[in-house]
């Protein structure tokens, strides 16, 4: 017998790919074993999948996009039958049952975790950063540092939330931040059963740990009956789907990183 042990079980996980980095999150999941990447713009590859990833973006462009291709009611049925999400940043968002500074279009599609976001609270496009936070047990259970990269690119933050939601990173404010908003901390990763969110990008690291810890999940959750995702057509993610004007992330602010 292998010494590592036996393969794990192939699990099939989306992204949903109408606007975003999406890529990205789709070259990190390809990293890890037994995981099956599907590129989500249909109903039929939605239904296809055990869980589903909704990147950061630009969230009135994504729930626009999503409007126009008539996902919005398709992508409430997939998180209220209790399927495993994670949303980054305007993922985040999404989620949130509640939010401040959102533009007319561009409310929570989903909702589902109890948290009020602020949207873009760190500021606007100039303002991205990138910190290194603590590792919460889901991220160090998965082995190198205790630490992860955290990048924020107009970020959303979570202002409150409710009892029943995890804290899985937080963020200490600077003394100029303190100054503008009055507090001294934010949260940016939750977790609330299947539902998850942060308000930064792993998916613009080469750290995998984040959708190591994601695919675990669904892993999880997928194992329960009942749960198994219909078979997924062949011709799926190959049709000419995606409009050639789509908007594409851009982070040509970040430096770049060495594998």
């Amino acid at each position: 017998m292998d010494a590592a042990g036996p393969a794990p079980t192939p699990i099939r996980v989306g992204v949903l790919a109408l606007q975003g980095s999406f890529r990205e999150h789709m070259y990190l999941l390809q990293k890890v074993p037994g995981v099956e990447v599907v590129e989500v713009r249909t109903k039929e590859e939605l239904e296809s999948v055990a869980g589903l990833i909704i990147p950061g973006g630009e969230s009135t462009t994504m729930a626009l996009v999503a409007e126009r291709w008539g996902l919005i009611p398709e992508l409430q049925s997939f998180a209220k039958a209790g399927k495993p999400v994670w949303g980054t940043c305007a993922g985040m968002i999404f989620l949130a049952e509640a939010a401040e500074g959102q533009k007319k279009g561009g409310q929570s599609l989903l909702g589902g975790l109890d948290i009020t976001v602020s949207r873009n609270f760190f500021g606007a496009q100039i303002n991205s950063f990138e910190t290194r936070l603590p590792a919460p047990e889901c991220i160090r259970s998965f082995g190198s540092t205790d630490d992860f990269r955290a990048v924020f690119i107009r970020a959303p933050a979570v202002l409150s939330a409710g009892p029943d939601v995890e804290v899985l990173a937080e963020y200490t404010l600077t003394p100029e931040e303190v100054a503008a908003h009055g507090r001294d901390k934010v949260i940016v990763g939750v977790r609330k059963g299947v539902l998850m969110a942060t308000a930064f990008h792993p998916e613009l690291t080469t750290d995998i740990r984040w959708h190591q810890a994601f695919v675990d999940m669904v892993r999880k959750h997928s194992q329960q009956p009942d749960k198994v995702p219909p078979p997924l057509f062949q011709n799926l993610g190959r049709l000419p789907n995606r409009p050639p004007d789509l908007p594409v992330y851009g982070k040509e602010f970040m430096r770049p990183e060495q594998p």
